[in-house]
């Protein structure tokens, strides 16, 4: 049943319903399994048992490869892209919805609804509503939890707590803005994807819309799939904050990346980057020449609930006041221009300066060629555009099947040169 599953999902069918239709109408499958003919429940049955090894099996196939030298398995190329859960992205119940659903099931259990009066959305048997009660305690835990989640953010950044959305029938799913640009319950797919080899390094799943902070965790997965660190890994500018980087530095990979867009300030203020860092002296010189001093430090929320640290420089008042450029440099002249530098602003400016060498602009234009193809062949021939399951245990065992497969099949392809090249230098001598 595994060989038909990997072979399943390489031509295009990720769900078990399509599994059980080949079973009759599909000649490969039918002669792997030799005749049998497996019904529905147990392929959804097959696939859920097998979703704990997958990870285990994975790691094998990538010591199997490292062993046989086919890649040293040191530099890899990380993105994400987001896959539609399988859930309605126009059933999404807010805070009071879900109470007032809540509670028209507790007075069902009481006395049962005439088939007249019950909602459309209530199932009509007293088992059914039972489900329904369970998935919606599921779905308040959920809500209660993105609920604390946006009350910790700063407040540019939080919703309105009417706003806060969750999907019924697959809680665990993020909400947010697939590549379409349509609106839904979806999963963040994250890869890392070998440069020397059709290898995949290491994957995960998460239940979030972008990839904000997903650097770290990647790195952790990286270890656990090589027992190693990974020396480079190239991204996009999405895993180029100073959080990421310094996690990054932590274990020990240099990553190659575009610096993300500058946020923030005042547009009527010099920018930031006309300021020039005087590492030595641990201050800032304006364009002026006019030096900006350390005068303490802050901590900010930025769009999540974490907080970064910020560290302040202020020049002096009476060199604002005198400066030709204090208009344009800033409003409030009575009390210095300021400037804030982050905890991590020295792994940025090390990142652009690394970028800026034609060794890492030949060395990033991998990456094209490496992940990006990954993403598009998995979305255009593989087929996965939705989960077939709901849950983020199901969405982590369909994505590690496809991995498996690709990896199973590059790994049997470099043994095949290999093969075809030793008897092909066995052939010369005898020769």
């Amino acid at each position: 049943m595994l060989k038909v599953l990997l072979y399943e999902t390489r031509e295009g069918r990720q769900s078990p319903a399509q599994w059980r239709r080949s079973t009759r109408s599909s000649e490969p499958v039918r002669w792997l399994l030799r005749g049998g003919e497996p019904s529905r429940s147990c392929w959804y049955a097959f696939r859920d048992r097998i979703a704990p090894y997958l990870e285990d099996w994975n790691r094998q196939v990538l010591a199997q490869a490292v062993a046989e030298g086919q890649t040293p398995a040191e530099r890899g190329a990380l993105d994400g892209t987001t896959i539609a859960a399988d859930a309605s992205r126009r059933r999404l119940l807010d805070e009071a919805t879900l109470q007032r659903r809540g509670e028209e099931l507790r007075r069902a259990k009481a006395a049962a609804p005439a088939a007249a009066e019950r909602p459309g959305w209530m199932a009509p048997t007293p088992e059914g509503r039972r489900r329904q009660e369970e998935r919606l305690g599921r779905t308040r835990e959920r809500l209660d939890e993105l609920q604390r989640r946006n009350a910790g953010k700063r407040s540019s950044k939080r919703k309105k707590r009417e706003r806060i959305v969750v999907s019924p029938s697959d809680p665990e799913a993020a909400l947010g803005r697939d590549k379409e640009g349509v609106f839904r319950p979806l999963y963040n797919v994250q890869i890392v994807d070998d440069l020397d080899s059709p290898l995949i390094l290491a994957y995960e799943v998460f239940a979030q819309p972008n990839d904000a902070g997903l650097l770290g965790p990647m790195l952790a997965r990286l270890r656990e799939a090589l027992g190693r660190p990974l020396r480079t890994l190239l991204a996009d500018s999405a895993y180029a904050g100073g959080a990421d980087l310094a996690a990054a530095a932590a274990a020990g990979a240099t990553v190659y990346a575009p610096s993300p867009p500058a946020t923030g300030g005042d547009r009527r203020q010099i920018p930031k980057g006309e300021f020039q860092w005087l590492s030595d002296e641990q201050a800032y010189r304006c364009p002026r020449g006019q030096r900006l001093t350390y005068v303490g430090a802050s901590r900010q929320k930025r769009s999540s609930p974490e907080t970064v640290s910020l560290q302040l420089y202020r020049c002096a008042t009476e060199h604002c006041r005198a400066c030709p450029l204090r208009s344009r440099c800033t409003p409030r002249s009575d009390q210095g221009r300021t400037i804030s530098r982050s905890e991590h602003e020295n792994l940025s400016e090390a990142l652009q300066t690394r970028m800026a060498t034609a060794e890492a602009k030949a060395l990033y234009r991998l990456r094209g060629r490496t992940v990006e193809l990954v993403n598009a062949d998995w979305k255009t021939h593989r087929k996965l555009r939705r989960f077939a399951g709901r849950g983020l245990k199901s969405a982590r065992c369909q994505v590690g099947v496809l991995v498996l497969s690709q990896n199973l099949l590059a790994l049997l392809a470099a043994e095949s040169n290999d093969d075809r090249a030793a008897a092909a230098n066995h052939s010369e001598i005898a020769a």
